[in-house]
């Protein structure tokens, strides 16, 4: 598949000529040849978001609307062109890949339905005769910077609360999902989208610094989404800071399952294999830790422990495995460093996944301490730890034990503890009985600490897309001291 730059709803060639490629991360295979943009590119895509930016933040809100259901329409009726191309960049399972085609879907019909709940209020003044408003417009360009790992989601979600509100868009796909997110920029513009409202920008790996900081740099430009790790995230930040413009950041995570002594522990199993292996564990809200009451840690881990072995890693394309492949042979690499620390440093590996180029089952290791890599890094991989503890607000330092601050999760039959519990834990989504991995598109999903700051979703994501500007009515007439 060959891919190229979305400008002014044109398809256009790199002005270098320059491309990239992406292979199968488990065949090697050829899969898209894209076209790699200079900061040249990058700034003219950025002048013509600023040009189609006072025509659309003028548009009705019904008219926005209708363009971003019929673009949801459009990919309910291309996801299976979508799933395919997202499974051979990324090495996805199929059920992956449908769970993001599926929820896309679901975050553009949400947002079509935010285009009239931009909303502002009425103030009152002291000041006699005066009439004060707080209304809410539209910021101007935004650029929205998308990761590989849920490439169809996090792409419709870094722009789809943006255009509702009346920004414009430039897309700045990643490097590894370059083919399937040029298809979600493509689907935009079928939908009806006047030129200029989405730019669709994909650079090699080498150029995404200069590529980033052009668009970065940009007057137009005013407000910066960015989904990806934390170390990338700093980078974009400091950016940001030095040409003052607001970021949106939502990043890593080493997300926290609690168990309590009272769990119901098979539901509990179930929800742990599902946060913690689902996609081979390459989700930012992924369950990395297992924080259990000693009381019942034997027998949680000896059902984890068969769970996890019981779970199949394959080629997407030739069969229904419920594990695709890491995005690369050197993610495994990393994965399994950490893995092989935790058990020089006296973890106890109770299930090993096999290792096979980009593919690797599931590995569970239990007495894991914070002498181990693996308790503070971010695994980004198919492996979970154990740690135990003696009491519930051992728990809780324990989960807090991290500079991330994502997603947790806490299995108890009190829902009343739980919920003074979620009060304690320092992560943006808390879900009880409920497993870490979860998304909804109407929910305020973001972070803490170094997982990020911000919110996407629902009406927060409408207070990130838009300024507050305040206007006032008075009496000319009105007196002045001087």
């Amino acid at each position: 598949m060959e891919t190229l730059l979305i400008v002014d709803n044109e398809l256009r060639s790199s002005s270098t000529k320059a491309t990239f490629q992406r292979r199968h991360p488990i065949t090697g295979a050829l899969v898209t040849t894209s076209a790699a943009a200079a900061p040249q590119d990058a700034l003219e895509a950025a002048e013509s978001c600023a040009a189609a930016f006072p025509a659309w933040a003028a548009t009705a809100p019904a008219e926005r609307r209708d363009i971003l259901l019929k673009a949801a329409d459009l990919l309910l009726q291309r996801s299976d062109s979508l799933m395919e191309i997202m499974m051979a960049e990324t090495g996805a399972s199929r059920p992956w890949s449908a769970f993001n085609a599926r929820l896309a879907v679901g975050m553009l019909r949400e947002a079509a339905s935010l285009t009239t709940q931009v909303k502002g209020e009425i103030i009152p003044s002291n000041k006699p005769g005066m009439f004060s408003m707080a209304i809410r417009r539209p910021v101007g360009v935004v650029l929205a910077i998308a990761p590989w790992n849920a490439p169809i989601i996090l792409a419709v979600r870094a722009f789809c609360t943006a255009l509702a509100c009346g920004n414009t868009v430039i897309l700045k796909a990643s490097e590894l999902s370059a083919g399937t997110q040029f298809l979600l920029a493509q689907a935009m513009v079928d939908a009806g989208l006047p030129p200029g409202v989405l730019n669709f920008i994909t650079h090699a790996p080498a150029e995404a610094g200069a590529v980033a900081e052009a668009m970065i740099a940009h007057p137009a430009v005013r407000r910066v989404n960015f989904t990806g790790s934390t170390r990338t995230g700093r980078i974009v930040a400091t950016t940001c800071a030095k040409y003052l413009k607001p970021v949106l950041l939502e990043l890593g995570g080493k997300a926290p399952m609690l168990v309590l002594a009272d769990a119901e522990i098979d539901h509990a199993v179930r929800a742990a294999a599902f946060g913690a292996y689902m996609h081979q564990g390459q989700i930012c809200m992924s369950t990395e830790r297992i924080v259990i009451d000693e009381a019942v840690a034997d027998v949680f881990a000896e059902k984890l422990a068969q769970k996890a072995a019981s779970l199949k890693t394959g080629d997407p394309a030739e069969g229904d495995a419920p594990l695709g492949a890491l995005v690369d042979a050197s993610a495994v690499t990393k994965v399994q460093a950490l893995i092989d620390d935790a058990v020089s440093k006296g973890a106890r590996l109770l299930t090993a996944g096999l290792v096979d180029g980009a593919l690797m089952g599931a590995s569970l290791l239990d007495h894991v301490t914070p002498e181990m890599k693996i308790y503070y890094e971010e695994s980004f991989g198919p492996v979970v730890c154990i740690v135990r503890v003696k009491s519930v607000e051992e728990a809780v330092r324990v989960a807090n034990d991290t500079e991330y601050g994502l997603s947790s999760a806490i299995f108890t039959r009190d829902v009343a503890l739980a919920l003074k519990i979620a009060q304690q834990l320092d992560f943006g989504c808390c879900h009880i009985n409920g497993p870490t991995v979860h998304d909804e598109a109407q929910m305020p999903l973001g972070g803490m600490k170094a997982s990020g700051y911000g919110r996407f979703g629902g009406a927060p994501g409408i207070h990130e897309f838009t300024e507050v500007q305040w206007v006032s009515i008075e009496d000319p007439a009105q007196h002045y001291p001087i």
